[in-house]
């Protein structure tokens, strides 16, 4: 059994327009010691996902499917059973950890009262604790008396950190954890929570937008584009790309490994969620579509061990790999 286990999920919200299916039929699983990154443009539903399996939807939100935390369904569970499982089981780190504090409490009284909420632990054992946390992530115990406006962003995220790990979760949902920092922080952030990961043994998902903070810290990668997963699986999702979502992903990303200097963007817009395209949700930008593309919803299928995509033509990858490098393929594919 895995720790967690998502399958097929639907989230959706109501507008004036109708109901917008942020997140539809999504369905993965994490392992214990899972590393699992989560990228795809804004808007695609990664936040979605990671709100719902922490339970801290909109009330107007519905939701459908099935989220196993080991074993135990989480969808339709009373607030007061998943307030027990928050921080206990499953933690958040958010992306705006300047918000994340209360401003006229200090960090240390916050993390006491976060410790307090969820276990009988002294009040000894809790300072030992979170001294212990301060030095997990990089920060001075000597700081625990100050307020979050005395810290800079960097701190503030390792001290969000230290407020997730604080009663060492099996599952951290780590949620853009490096949005507005420099990228000196980022690479110590992110560094500094792969070591964690690594002790703990805990499971992990990143979501980000980020390809390159994916690739560098994370064992499996999901691609998610309008509401769905367009591929899933190890480092090959990168090194070897088959849907034209992810080879679009890929070109338009800085490699410093790129011979050629230019970068190709993805033409076009993400579709509407409210009226989703028929078929593939990237057909409308896919400069690869065909008529099958436009009117045939293509599953995930197993490409490589461990490795899927949902194209129906996933066997002319690598053919597809070598045009999309020409920036010309993708001039005028959004239709």
């Amino acid at each position: 059994m895995a720790l967690l286990e998502i399958e097929n999920l639907r989230v959706s919200y109501r507008t004036p327009e109708g109901d917008a299916a942020a997140v539809d039929g999504v369905s993965l699983t994490l392992d214990k010691g899972d590393y699992l990154g989560l990228v795809g443009e804004s808007g695609c539903g990664k936040s979605t996902i990671a709100r719902a399996i922490l339970g801290i939807l909109p009330q107007a939100a519905r939701v459908t499917g099935s989220l196993r935390f080991a074993g135990r369904e989480l969808i339709g569970l009373a607030p007061s059973e998943l307030r027990r499982i928050r921080w206990r089981d499953i933690a958040l780190i958010p992306q705006n950890a300047m918000n994340g504090f209360d401003p006229v409490y200090t960090i240390e009284k916050q993390l006491h009262e976060a410790i307090a909420a969820h276990t009988e632990m002294p009040s000894s054992a809790r300072r030992e604790r979170i001294a212990a946390l301060f030095e997990m992530v990089g920060l001075s115990s000597s700081r625990l008396k100050d307020y979050a406006h005395q810290f800079s962003g960097g701190m503030r995220q390792r001290a969000m950190i230290a407020m997730a790990l604080a009663l060492d979760p099996k599952l951290v949902v780590a949620d853009e954890p490096t949005t507005g920092l420099d990228v000196i922080i980022q690479d110590q952030i992110l560094e500094r929570v792969a070591e964690i990961h690594m002790q703990s043994g805990n499971a992990m998902l990143l979501i980000t937008h980020d390809m390159a903070v994916v690739s560098e810290n994370c064992d499996r990668i999901a691609v998610m584009y309008a509401g769905r997963i367009m591929e899933m699986g190890g480092s090959d999702v990168f090194s070897s790309p088959v849907h034209p979502y992810t080879l679009g992903l890929c070109n338009a990303f800085p490699d410093a490994g790129r011979r050629e200097g230019e970068l190709i963007s993805i033409p076009g817009t993400p579709p509407s969620l409210v009226h989703p395209p028929s078929g593939c949700r990237f057909h409308t930008r896919c400069p690869f579509a065909t008529s099958r593309c436009t009117n045939e919803e293509p599953p995930l299928i197993e490409v490589s061990p461990g490795h899927v995509a949902a194209c129906h033509y996933a066997d002319r990858a690598a053919q597809f790999r070598e045009q999309a490098r020409d920036p010309a393929t993708w001039r005028g594919a959004s239709l």
